[in-house]
């Protein structure tokens, strides 16, 4: 090999061995003017973009969310085609985005947009708003780009929108021009379909005049509250407003999205944690449901303690509950809620979204492609904080996680997880996989690794990436570190395929004045085995069998009963073969996991029981 090829080669791989994380900043500054009556707005944004890649970069793109609100958009063709359309957005059999007048549609449009003070040409693709730049970005280098816009508020309610079926007048998420990140895989510049986002880190000062009479709540922390009022001044202050509009001034420190929502009716209540940030609840004044409001803000409290006990503290000063959207959807600092719910229903509510705070928030996955990761992991410690705040008594909290996942199996429908959000044939199976079995990666794995290394796993994950962008590599590992095994085959089998968890007795003999037992394995993923043992006296103990290909085993899950650790299991292997030290007779039962936290998809050959 000549030697420049040798040299060549050597760098290569130095740089390959020394290659870091890095992640994109942007810092966002935006005033926008809102008219109530005509729900059009326009505004201004100055975005100053950090290239921290080592790309040069000589285009951007842009995310134009409301323009998903069109007749004619992949929004509304999707809803047209798909089997099980989502019904918020339709009319029997008739998508509503499609009969929207042009008064009542959305769009989000670019007037002018510069370059450190020098205009480039941009071309607006549905969603999407392509940008070639005047001078590429260096490696490390910034830029400014300025952009005046325009849009409109969409009738149809899809998270943001106005007018909602409950009387909020603006739920103002996904709408202004949002920069597309770009990470180690490239630009994500993912049109607006159905669900799910990206975004990229930075700082947000955003100013939003409208009419006075409107309260507003949302992302970041108010800048002028004595000029406001709404319940945001000190006490004791007097406020002077003048004019028929007042301008909001927020500032969002270290976070990938703004929402903000508004309406003249809303009631602000605000509740200050001895040791958290301070609540802010921004609800409809409706006697009906005022008083689950009142009731949902102390178990806020206890939800942002538990969250914040079992994950990692909340890194804000504030949170905010905002009723508006059309069911519950999270963002920086707050959420937006549907309020006219019943107490159990609004809290239900309340601490998936509050959840989603620390997965997506602070932990934010790419939700196209790993949806899973937020929605799953947010439904697993939800399902946890229910549980506890709510005196639920479960003994498997994550029970419901797993009925719908064995229907998802059933139906012949489901998809591996690894599937883009927007690919599924189905809602049905977006939505388990991405919920249900999100959740189950992540109470299967404490089955796998133990139960209080699943919770280290948690508390370091959170500590190892939180204001990152973490994959699913990253969990795994995190857990490989914890646990001291090998869980590479865990990732793989579970979310880029569709193999399923089948494990069986398939015979009890006896052998001499002992018993022999035959395991049978007949789904394709491999998992390890906890199997409880009854003696005919009543005795219990369990026997061990560890997956050979983990490379380690995890502590005995029952203290309390005797453990036997039998020789690990190679999964090619489709039987394995161990012996009871008791006499057939003596046998009454057999159980593969009595924890049910593995997810075997046939509960009823798990069981062996002695003929009476």
């Amino acid at each position: 090999m000549p030697l420049f090829l040798v040299a060549l080669l050597a760098s290569s791989l130095l740089n390959a061995q020394s290659t870091t994380y890095w992640q994109q900043h942007v810092d966002y500054t935006m005033e926008v003017d809102m008219d109530v009556k005509t729900f059009q707005y326009t505004g201004t944004q100055k975005l100053v973009y950090t290239n921290n890649s080592p790309d040069e970069l000589s285009r951007v793109f842009y995310h134009l969310y409301f323009n998903a609100f069109q007749p004619g958009s992949e929004m509304d063709i999707r809803l047209q085609n798909i089997k099980d359309p989502d019904k918020r957005m339709m009319d029997g059999d008739q998508s509503r985005i499609a009969s929207l007048s042009e008064s009542e549609m959305g769009y989000l449009h670019a007037e002018a947009l510069t370059q450190d003070g020098t205009a480039v040409s941009f071309e607006e693709n549905g969603t999407i708003l392509v940008v070639d730049l005047d001078k590429p970005i260096p490696a490390g280098g910034k830029t400014t780009l300025e952009m005046t816009f325009k849009g409109q508020v969409p009738l149809q309610i899809r998270r943001s929108g106005r007018n909602s079926r409950e009387g909020v007048a603006l739920s103002m998420s996904q709408w202004y021009p949002k920069l597309s990140e770009y990470d180690f895989e490239g630009w994500h510049p993912n049109p607006y379909i159905a669900r799910e986002f990206h975004g990229v880190w930075g700082d947000f000062d955003v100013k939003i005049t409208l009419d006075k009479d409107y309260t507003v709540g949302g992302s970041g922390y108010l800048q002028n509250p004595n000029e406001i009022g709404h319940g945001y001044e000190t006490p004791g202050t007097k406020v002077k407003t003048k004019g028929k509009t007042l301008t909001w001034h927020f500032k969002a420190p270290n976070v990938h999205d703004f929402m903000w929502a508004a309406d003249p009716e809303y009631i602000h209540d605000t509740l200050k944690m001895e040791n958290g940030p301070t609540l802010h609840f921004f609800y409809k004044d409706n006697p009906e449901f005022n008083e689950n409001w009142q009731k949902l803000q102390p178990k806020t409290a206890e939800a942002m303690e538990f969250f914040s006990t079992n994950v990692g503290k909340y890194p804000y000063e504030q949170y905010s509950v905002v009723q508006g959207g059309d069911g519950g959807m999270e963002y920086a600092m707050s959420t937006l809620v549907t309020g006219n719910r019943s107490y159990g229903s609004l809290v239900g509510v309340m601490v998936h979204e509050m959840a989603h705070s620390w997965f997506q928030h602070v932990l934010a996955t790419n939700e196209s492609e790993h949806e899973w990761m937020d929605e799953g992991f947010t439904s697993f410690i939800s399902s946890l904080c229910m549980n506890q705040i709510m005196e639920q008594g479960k003994q498997n909290p994550f029970e419901g996680s797993y009925k719908s996942y064995y229907a998802l199996v059933n139906s012949g429908l489901e998809m591996p997880q690894a599937t883009h959000a927007d690919r599924y044939t189905t809602n049905f199976a977006y939505g388990i996989a991405a919920y249900s079995k999100g959740s189950i990666f992540l109470s299967q794995l404490g089955y796998v690794i133990g139960q209080d290394k699943l919770m280290e796993t948690i508390k370091k994950y959170f500590a190892d990436f939180k204001f990152k962008h973490p994959t699913p590599n990253d969990i795994k590992r995190t857990a490989e570190k914890v646990s001291g095994m090998e869980l590479n085959w865990y990732l793989t089998d579970w979310t880029q395929t569709t193999n399923t968890i089948d494990y069986g007795i398939k015979t009890v003999e006896a052998d001499g004045d002992k018993t022999k037992v035959t395991l049978e394995r007949i789904g394709e993923m491999p998992m390890p085995l906890d199997i409880l043992v009854v003696g005919a006296d009543g005795t219990q103990e369990t026997y061990y069998v560890p997956l050979r290909m983990m490379y380690g085993e995890k502590d005995n899950p029952y203290p309390s009963l005797k453990r036997t650790v039998l020789e690990d299991w190679p999964w090619a292997y489709p039987t394995y073969e161990f012996t009871l030290d008791m006499p057939l007779e003596n046998v009454t039962a057999i159980m593969i996991d009595p924890s049910q936290l593995m997810a075997d998809v046939n509960g009823e050959n798990n069981v062996y029981q002695a003929q009476e």
